[in-house]
C-alpha cells in the first residue's frame, strides 16, 4: 500500500517516506527491499513484531535513557553449540572450542533458527568468521556481552532501526482476515472475531496503540462488513474510537480510479484529534460494475450521489492495459525481455514510466521504449492436460469450457456431459472435459477455462490465476495472464519487480492494495496533513490525476513537510 500512498502524497506536496515494513512471506519482503532499498524491511509476523517493539523500547530505556553515562565492557566469549561463556577477554586468551563475539548486527523476536525457543534474539558476528557464519543467539545467552548490546542499541537508536512511540506518522496495512474471505469455503460467519485466522486485525490495532501514529489507514475485504453483523468492521472502528482517533469508513472500487478491474475494498481512516481527518477521493473513471457492497454499508461506497454533477473518464478495459505487451507462451521462462511496440494508450504510457519518472527525478517520456526492459512477463506454466484444454477454448468473447465438444447446456443453464461418441480424449488419455466443471457452482458457472476479453474488466485480481474456477485465460494467447499483466491490472508500474517463485509473485500482486487506489488515498492524506482538506467525507481529485506523476521541478521543491510511514 505504501508505494501508491507515497506517490499520491508527493503529488499533494508532502514527502511521505516508508521507513519500516513487515511481511510474513519472505518473497514479499524480498520484493519490498528490492523496490524500496531505503526501507527497513523485516520478515516477521505482526505478533512477533509487536513483541520486538516492546523489547526495543525496554532496551532503549535501559541502555540509553538510564545508562547514558555508563561504561560497559564490550568483550565476551561464546562456546560452540551456540552458547555463551562469561569469561573475560581482557587478560586471557580464547580457550579451545570457544568463539569471541565481534559485534551484534541485527535483532529479532521469534525463532529464526527454528530451535523451538521463541524470544528476543540477537544476530552475532563472530570474530574471525564471515557474515555467512552469523548466528542468532537468545538474549539470555549474551548476559556477559552488555557492552556489545549497548553499542548495538545506541547505534540502532540513532539510526531509528526500529520505530518507537512518536517516531511514526502513518501506519498503513491490510491485516489478513482469511477466516471470512469470500474464497474460503470453511469461514466462520457467525463469530469471525474468535477465528484465529482473523486475529491479525487485533494485532494491527495493538501495534497502532503501541506506536500512536498521527494517522492510520487499514484496508480489507468487504466481507468484514458482511458477516456476523459486520463484527470485524465494527471492531476496527471501535478500536480507533477507544484510542481517541477520529474514524472514517469508505468502500472503494479500484476500477473507479483508472484500472481494468472492479475490486471492491473497505478502507478505514484514523486520525488524531489534533489532525485533519483525511477524506475519500471521488472516482475519476467510469467502471464496469461486477458485484455490490454489503447492503447495510452501501452508503459508505465512495461514489457520486445520484444526479450529482460529475466528469468521469471512460472505463479502463483490458485492451487499455495490456495490448502493448509482447506475446508469450505458457512455457515462457525469460525473466527479462524488451517491448516490441510503443505504448498505445495513456494507461500504457503511464505504467511504463521509469522509477525516476515516478519519483519526480526525471522528465516523463524521455526514455526510449526500445531500450526499456520488461520483467515478470511470465505466466504460470500449465499442466499438459490443461494446456491442451486451453487450446480448445475459442478466441472469442465469452468463450469458456462450455465451448468444448461434448458439453450440453440445459434450459436451466446447468451443464452435463453429452453422449460418449461426442467426447474428446486428450493425448494423456484423460477426457477433455474434467468432471468438476459439472458440479462447480451446481453446474451453472461459466468461469472454468474462461477467456477474459479486450473490452471487459476483471472482477478482482486474485492471488493465483486458477483457470479451473475463474476467468484467467488471455484473450488471444493460449495461456493464463502473466504476473506482469496481473500487476498492471493492479496499477503496479512496469519498473516494479517481484521476487520469489511464479506462484509467490502472483500472490504478492493479488494481496496488494491496488496502487492506483492507494495513490489517491496518499493525495488525500497529504492534503489533510497540510490542513488543505475540508470536513466533508469526500473530495475531488485534480484533473487527469489517475495517470499523473510528479513533475521534475515539482519534486525538487519538496523538502518539507516530511512524514514517516510504517
Amino acid at each position: 500500500m505504501s508505494t501508491g500512498l507515497c506517490l499520491g502524497a508527493k503529488l499533494s506536496g508532502v514527502k511521505l517516506v516508508t521507513r519500516w515494513a513487515i511481511d510474513y512471506h519472505k518473497s514479499a519482503c524480498d520484493s519490498l527491499k528490492l523496490n524500496h532499498p531505503e526501507t527497513e524491511v523485516r520478515h516477521i509476523t505482526a505478533e512477533d513484531f509487536l513483541e520486538l517493539l516492546k523489547e526495543w523500547e525496554r532496551l532503549c530505556k535501559l541502555y540509553i535513557l538510564e545508562d547514558s553515562d555508563k561504561m560497559i565492557e564490550t568483550s565476551c566469549v561464546g562456546e560452540n553449540e551456540s552458547t555463551i561463556d562469561g569469561s573475560s577477554l581482557l587478560d586471557t586468551d580464547v580457550a579451545p572450542g570457544e568463539y569471541e563475539v565481534s559485534s551484534l548486527v541485527d535483532i529479532c523476536y521469534g525463532d529464526p533458527s527454528e530451535t523451538g525457543l521463541h524470544g528476543l534474539k540477537f544476530k552475532v558476528r563472530w570474530k574471525g568468521y564471515d557474515p555467512s557464519d552469523d548466528t542468532w543467539e537468545p538474549v539470555e545467552a549474551l548476559s556477559h556481552c552488555q557492552g556489545h548490546i549497548q553499542d548495538f542499541v545506541r547505534s540502532g537508536y540513532k539510526s531509528k532501526m526500529l520505530p518507537r512511540r512518536g517516531d511514526v506518522d502513518v501506519i498503513c496495512g491490510g491485516p489478513p482476515c482469511q477466516g471470512i474471505s469470500g474464497y474460503n469455503r470453511f469461514r466462520n460467519t457467525d463469530d469471525p472475531l474468535n477465528d484465529e485466522r482473523n486475529q491479525q486485525i487485533v494485532v494491527f490495532f495493538d501495534i497502532v496503540k503501541f506506536l500512536n501514529p498521527k494517522y492510520v489507514l487499514m484496508e480489507n475485504v468487504t466481507d468484514i462488513l458482511r458477516f456476523d453483523k459486520a463484527s470485524l468492521g465494527r471492531y476496527a472502528l471501535s478500536r480507533l474510537v477507544h484510542m481517541n482517533y477520529q474514524a472514517r469508513l469508505g468502500i472503494m472500487a479500484a476500477g473507479s480510479y483508472g484500472l481494468p478491474q472492479f475490486r471492491l475494498r473497505a478502507f478505514l481512516w484514523g486520525a488524531h484529534p489534533s489532525e485533519r481527518l483525511p477524506q475519500f477521493p471521488l472516482p475519476t473513471h467510469d467502471v464496469i460494475v461486477r458485484y455490490f457492497p454489503p447492503a447495510e454499508f452501501e452508503q459508505n461506497t465512495v461514489a457520486y450521489d445520484e444526479g450529482q454533477p460529475r466528469k468521469l473518464q471512460e472505463a479502463i478495459v483490458l485492451r487499455d492495459a495490456i495490448s502493448d505487451l509482447p506475446a508469450v507462451t505458457s512455457h515462457e521462462v525469460r525473466e527479462e525481455m524488451t517491448y516490441d511496440k510503443p505504448p498505445e494508450t495513456e494507461f500504457q504510457k503511464y505504467i511504463r514510466s521509469t522509477k525516476d519518472e515516478f519519483s519526480g527525478f526525471a522528465l516523463k517520456g524521455v526514455t526510449d521504449w526500445k531500450s526499456s526492459v520488461l520483467t515478470d512477463h511470465r505466466p504460470y506454466k500449465l499442466s499438459e492436460d490443461d494446456f491442451h484444454r486451453v487450446c480448445y477454448v475459442p478466441h472469442k468473447k465469452g468463450a469458456n469450457f462450455r465451448d468444448f465438444p461434448g458439453v450440453v447446456v440445459r434450459a436451466d443453464n446447468t451443464v452435463y456431459r453429452g453422449p460418449e461418441k461426442d467426447q474428446v480424449l486428450l493425448p494423456s488419455g484423460r477426457p477433455l472435459i474434467p468432471d468438476y466443471v459439472f458440479t462447480f457452482e451446481k453446474g451453472k458457472s461459466k468461469r472454468p477455462f474462461a477467456r477474459v476479453w479486450w473490452d471487459e474488466n476483471v472482477a478482482t485480481v486474485l492471488t493465483f490465476p486458477s483457470l479451473h474456477s475463474q476467468a484467467a485465460i488471455h484473450p488471444e494467447q493460449d495461456r493464463v495472464l502473466t504476473v506482469r499483466e496481473y500487476a498492471r491490472l493492479q496499477g503496479f508500474p512496469d519498473h516494479y519487480r517481484f521476487c520469489g517463485t511464479i506462484k509467490e509473485r502472483y500472490c504478492q500482486v493479488g494481496n496488494a492494495v491496488a496502487v492506483s487506489v492507494s495513490k489517491t488515498l496518499g493525495y488525500a492524506l497529504g492534503m489533510a496533513f497540510r490542513k488543505l482538506s475540508g470536513d466533508e467525507a469526500l473530495m475531488t481529485l485534480p484533473p487527469d490525476f489517475a495517470f499523473q506523476v510528479p513533475s521534475l521541478d515539482f519534486s525538487t521543491r519538496l523538502k518539507k513537510p516530511r512524514m514517516h510511514c510504517d
